[in-house]
């Protein structure tokens, strides 16, 4: 099972492949190829998770909110009855806690390997039984069906941190972690979700499938089964079965993924690019199986382990390693040491020196 490792040393002259940049220390001088973001995103077939440089946000009055109170009210008691979940730990049994930590790994690898790196990101390929797997945890992790979920992050990426991005943090911490699903989306964010090409989402079966099925595929994945089978197998209370694994796991898994929005945009540093806002967070990486190194995914968005450390703090790409060695997932996009090196020394704020 190979990676496909984008290294500066594969060419030096093609134009639109590699830019060399010159840079100066005292009176020595170091040439950098640095390998150009459209060249590596055509290597997948898309460009649309790339900043895009051109958008400009609109001059005038930002529009009204709207709040949806019906997303209110539902966030409020679904954390109310996360906190009751909490109350009731000391009360289950141990087979209960194991089987809402195996819930919330299932259904976070739904996200993190397969609605974030595989569809978002295509920085992986796999196989229809790792798809139909990764769809069906991505359905009991119920954070939009995949479409919907790709097409929000691809739109984050390209306008990240402007009015077309659906959880800018650049309107705070509260509006980036949660705010941005209990008020109507900005209109440039639907105007620019619209524009994306979302060919190779809508040519997936697999995927489409989950969208014409979603509601009771989260019905049945999401807190039914959670629910079901500690009740059914070992006796368990209902109250603490559908508390625990079902609400308690689901409440903190919505959370870690959106620490990624909120805390991953504003608390850490920025070795790779200090001109963006995405920062490394390590504790983000512990509960989001490691979508924590967030300067370095922004800067590199189409490197399957999201990260240079390979399986540090990183059980996602671990998993991914893992399919691929089953013969289940391949081509595994990686960015080159040379690469990576190059663009902390050109536009990192210099903290990898003390790293």
């Amino acid at each position: 099972c190979l990676s496909k490792e984008f290294s500066s040393a594969s060419s030096t002259t093609t134009v639109g492949t590699v830019t060399s940049r010159v840079t100066r220390n005292g009176d020595a001088v170091m040439e950098k190829d640095l390998l150009n973001h459209e060249d590596l995103a055509g290597d997948r077939g898309m460009i649309d998770d790339i900043f895009d440089e051109t958008y400009r946000e609109k001059e005038g009055p930002k529009p009204p909110m709207r709040y949806v109170w019906r997303n209110i009210i539902l966030m409020s008691l679904l954390h109310l009855g996360g906190i009751f979940g909490l109350t009731l730990i000391p009360s289950a049994k141990i087979q209960t806690l194991a089987w809402a930590i195996l819930c919330f790994l299932v259904s976070a690898l739904g996200i993190t390997a397969g609605s974030h790196r595989l569809w978002s990101h295509r920085s992986y390929k796999a196989t229809l039984p790792l798809r139909i797997f990764l769809t069906i945890a991505n359905s009991m992790a119920f954070q939009n069906d995949i479409y919907e979920w790709v097409r929000d992050h691809r739109v984050h990426h390209k306008f990240s941190e402007t009015d077309a991005d659906p959880h800018n943090a650049m309107r705070g911490f509260f509006f980036s972690h949660i705010g941005w699903l209990l008020v109507r989306k900005h209109p440039d964010v639907i105007e620019k979700g619209q524009k994306l090409d979302l060919s190779d989402i809508k040519a997936d079966k697999v995927v489409m499938f989950q969208r014409r099925y979603y509601k009771p595929s989260v019905v049945l994945l999401c807190f039914t089964l959670p629910t079901v089978v500690p009740w059914y197998f070992w006796d368990e209370s209902i109250v603490i079965s559908f508390f625990i694994p079902a609400i308690l796991r689901y409440t903190i898994g919505l959370n870690a993924t959106w620490l990624v929005n909120s805390a991953a945009h504003m608390f850490g540093n920025r070795p790779y690019d200090q001109h963006i806002n995405p920062r490394e967070n390590p504790l983000v990486s512990l509960g989001a199986l490691g979508e924590g190194f967030h300067n370095y995914h922004h800067t590199f968005p189409y490197d399957y382990s999201t990260s240079e450390f390979g399986w540090r703090f990183n059980i996602t790409t671990a998993f991914i390693d893992l399919m691929c060695l089953l013969g289940l997932a391949s081509d595994r996009k990686k960015v080159s040491k040379e690469v990576i090196l190059a663009r902390k020394m050109r536009t990192g704020d210099g903290s990898h020196k003390s790293g």
